[in-house]
């Protein structure tokens, strides 16, 4: 069976890897001239927290997220799991009852345990909630290895390649554009999220953290090297244009709450993109001829896509 992949964001690549896993000839176009330069993905958390996701999700995410852990241990060994920690200021302790009352699986601890976890931050905060099973990856590491594996499996990943207009030299084709293919998906929005990127040495955090606040409640990602991935806002609009001045001083002022070496941080990117979103801002495979279409990740792309990435693979082979 030969299979047309478009789109290499985490939708594509997880797709065309269940597919070339199971035996199928991928091929894999992306009309970017280069990896990620045309994923949202690119621009992700990577954060694998379905428990956490409880807060603000359909329950839907946390049944379906918690399988993507697994996939990606056994995938991408640059998959760390160690757990998200979550924490407040003490005048926003009554955040962190609100977000305890919406998810599950975690366990409340006070300042000595936040400091065994994070040593870093001893003494910054009194309460917390430890969610001890999720995990967290660098999005781009974990893209450039699923597209090397799918190499290794004699995929062919062609770049600056546009999609073309009928599949008739292939058996189905997977349509993973994300807003891109807002013009077969009419009901697909856009959602716009901004990231910012920093190197310091002078703290240290072994899992990804979230702040809460009734405003601006935002993530810090730890990746190697001294880098961090902070971010958090998310934009009911289409364009995909730089970081507002807004967003970036929201976002240094909450990561500087949470230390202050995050002040004296270098700056290495400002990120924003357009996050593929239905009205129930969840995924959704449709079926279309011999078309599949796999989008609207919104905010969940490296937590749903295993799961779903399957779902494709089993209407290829079921039908």
């Amino acid at each position: 069976m030969h299979i047309r992949v478009i789109g290499a964001g985490v939708a594509g690549l997880t797709a065309a890897l269940e597919l070339a896993e199971r035996g199928a000839r991928v091929e894999v176009i992306d009309r970017g001239p280069h990896l990620g330069a045309a994923a949202c993905s690119w621009c992700a958390g990577g954060m694998l927290a379905p428990w956490c996701e409880r807060e603000s999700a359909d329950p839907t995410v946390a049944e379906l997220g918690h399988r993507a852990i697994d996939w990606w241990l056994r995938r991408f060994p640059g998959t760390t799991r160690k757990g998200t920690l979550v924490i407040a200021q003490p005048r926003d302790v009554g955040e962190l009852t609100h977000f305890a009352r919406r998810t599950e699986r975690f366990d409340w601890v006070d300042a000595d345990q936040i400091a065994d976890l994070e040593p870093d931050l001893q003494g910054r905060f009194h309460k917390g909630l430890f969610f001890t099973d999720e995990a967290h990856l660098d999005p781009r590491s974990a893209l450039t290895a699923l597209a090397a594996r799918l190499v290794e499996l004699g995929v062919s990943l062609r770049f600056g390649v546009e999609a073309p207009t009928g599949d008739r030299d292939v058996d189905r084709t997977i349509d993973c554009r994300g807003f891109a293919a807002q013009g077969d998906l009419p009901d697909l929005r856009g959602v716009k999220g901004e990231m910012l990127l920093v190197k310091t040495r002078e703290i240290s955090l072994q899992r990804s953290v979230r702040l809460l606040h009734p405003r601006i409640p935002l993530y810090i990602v730890p990746r190697a090297n001294g880098l961090f991935m902070i971010g958090a806002t998310m934009i009911e609009s289409s364009d995909r244009g730089r970081v507002t001045a807004r967003s970036a001083v929201e976002l240094l002022n909450g990561a500087y709450s949470v230390h202050p070496a995050f002040g004296e941080a270098e700056i290495i990117e400002f990120g924003a993109d357009v996050r593929p979103a239905f009205p129930d801002n969840l995924p959704a495979i449709r079926e279309c001829g011999r078309t599949i279409y796999f989008n609207g990740l919104y905010r969940h792309g490296f937590l749903l896509a295993p799961a779903f990435a399957t779902q494709v693979a089993d209407a290829v082979f079921h039908n």
